[in-house]
């Protein structure tokens, strides 16, 4: 399998119209004057590691960050000691909204791989936002895309099938590359199969089981963590559980 044009994530450079700082401000049509001043107050700090803390649940609220390389998970413990993961973010993705409503984070974000952010002190945020309207009204936008992709993941979760849920996993990542300007069908996954599995309420033997399976059926090559999409029609097709009339089988 070639590796030519293949997508990593600790490799994106987000470009700003791809960041999610655009989300802020460039759709919006702010002045120069306004963009500057709200590029005035975004700090830009060390990358993390693999490992490390963006932030913790419990930490109070300081700042929102927006990933400009890598990845970031989210996750709360869970009953048995572990981790549930919530939500996989990319490059060009805002994270840290959770702590909006207390101050407060109700989850922790850890890091993937090396990652770079960009880091918006809330306050600063909060004080801009009251002389730009148009910048509140984008904030409300980004929290109700988050509690639209809650209501997605419930619906992920309860109702779809195990074959379902990775094949709309896949298609997630395709299309947030697609937006990205990046290839839609050949990357890396940066998380393990234990953490896709916790995220989609799966066995990492069933995850791994359907890896091997979709590529025997011509769905997707994958080497470790180098995934390559085949066939997007029918890992769609998939997605909405009527295969060849049918729906597939739950294997949880």
């Amino acid at each position: 399998m070639t590796n030519r044009n293949v997508v990593s994530f600790e490799n994106i450079k987000v470009a700003c119209k791809n960041c999610g700082l655009a989300t802020l401000c460039l759709p919006m049509g702010l002045s120069p004057e306004d963009m500057e001043r709200l590029d005035s107050i975004v700090k830009r700090g060390r990358p993390f590691h693999r490992g490390d803390h963006l932030f913790r649940e419990g930490d109070n609220l300081h700042s929102l960050r927006v990933i400009t390389s890598g990845s970031v998970k989210t996750f709360t413990p869970s009953e048995d000691g572990g981790e549930q993961v919530l939500s996989f973010h990319l490059p060009g993705e805002l994270i840290g909204l959770d702590a909006i409503q207390n101050e407060c984070h109700t989850c922790s974000a850890k890091a993937l791989e090396t990652t770079a952010v960009c880091e918006i002190p809330f306050h600063n945020l909060e004080e801009l936002s009251s002389s730009m309207p148009s910048l509140q009204h984008q904030m409300y936008r980004l929290l109700s895309r988050e509690i639209g992709q809650d209501s997605e993941m419930l619906t992920l979760l309860g109702k779809k099938s195990a074959e379902e849920r990775l094949a709309t996993f896949l298609l997630s990542f395709s299309e947030r590359f697609k937006k990205r300007g990046f290839s839609a069908t050949d990357f890396f996954l940066s998380m393990s199969r234990h953490e896709i599995g916790n995220y989609l309420g799966l066995a990492v033997e069933t995850v791994s089981r359907l890896f091997t399976r979709f590529q025997d059926e011509g769905l997707l090559h994958v080497e470790r963590k180098h995934v390559q999409l085949l066939d997007l029609p029918r890992l769609a097709t998939i997605v909405h559980g009527n295969e060849n009339g049918r729906p597939h089988q739950r294997h949880v």
